[in-house]
């Protein structure tokens, strides 16, 4: 886990909101803070996130790794950088066709995919990283997705970060142990997993659980995104209509 303590995040942040423009020593050997990021990421993207420091991502770039200090203090830094950029990509919440519920459930969707696709993101953004640029366009784009709905702005806060919070929490169960694949489990390791525990576990004991897995409801194997994902929504919509009637 990679952690930011308060020096570290006041640098973070002064990287993302006040970026060098040029290294601060040295000659500057063509590199840019921007190809430096693009480094870190394609780095962790193939061989995870264990692997990334200066030392790694300099060598991607074929440089030394002193000249990478010389774009960026360190560490903690790039990381914020990393976090920032990715979460650039794709269309902001707002730009998703419909109504409100359209929105947040095509913003929360393509989240879960990118949590799967890239889980090294949840591990970055679980560890108190300085919120950047693209941090805040996001949750001011999340926001303007409920214009119009009758929350107040503390509702509206709470609904989307309820909505991200699930969507992170879920993608984190699904995660698999050693976050280098976002296939999880395959069905011949869930087979002898449960074969297993039948072995070993007395389901009498457990009399509730025992009748949902007689009646196919194995916990925690089954994506259950989409079933979460509506009630949490029906829940909001049914805020949204009290708001309406006065309530």
């Amino acid at each position: 886990m990679h952690e930011f303590p308060e020096k570290a995040q006041e640098r973070a942040l002064r990287a993302l909101w006040s970026p060098p423009t040029r290294p601060a020593r040295g000659p500057q050997r063509g590199l840019t803070v921007e190809a430096i990021v693009t480094a870190a990421i394609d780095l962790v993207e193939a061989e995870g996130l264990a692997a990334l420091s200066m030392r790694q991502v300099a060598a991607r770039l074929g440089v030394g790794t002193a000249t990478l200090y010389t774009y960026l203090p360190g560490k903690a830094e790039l990381t914020a950088l990393m976090l920032d950029a990715v979460t650039g990509d794709g269309p902001l919440p707002h730009e998703w066709p419909g109504d409100w519920r359209a929105k947040l459930t095509s913003w929360a969707r393509d989240d879960w995919e990118a949590y799967r696709r890239h889980p090294w993101i949840l591990e970055l953004s679980s560890a108190g990283v300085a919120p950047g640029p693209n941090q805040l366009r996001w949750l001011d784009s999340a926001l303007r997705s409920l214009d119009g709905t009758g929350l107040t702005e503390a509702e509206k806060v709470a609904v989307i970060e309820s909505i991200d919070g699930y969507v992170r929490g879920l993608a984190t169960l699904h995660q698999p142990p050693d976050g280098t694949t976002t296939d999880g489990a395959t069905a011949t390791e869930i087979e002898r997993r449960n074969r297993l525990l039948r072995e070993l576990v007395d389901f009498t004991q457990y009399p509730a659980l025992a009748q949902a897995i007689r009646k196919g409801a194995v916990p925690y194997v089954k994506d259950q995104f989409e079933f979460g994902l509506q009630r949490l929504l029906d829940g909001v919509a049914a805020l949204i209509e009290s708001r309406r009637a006065g309530g």
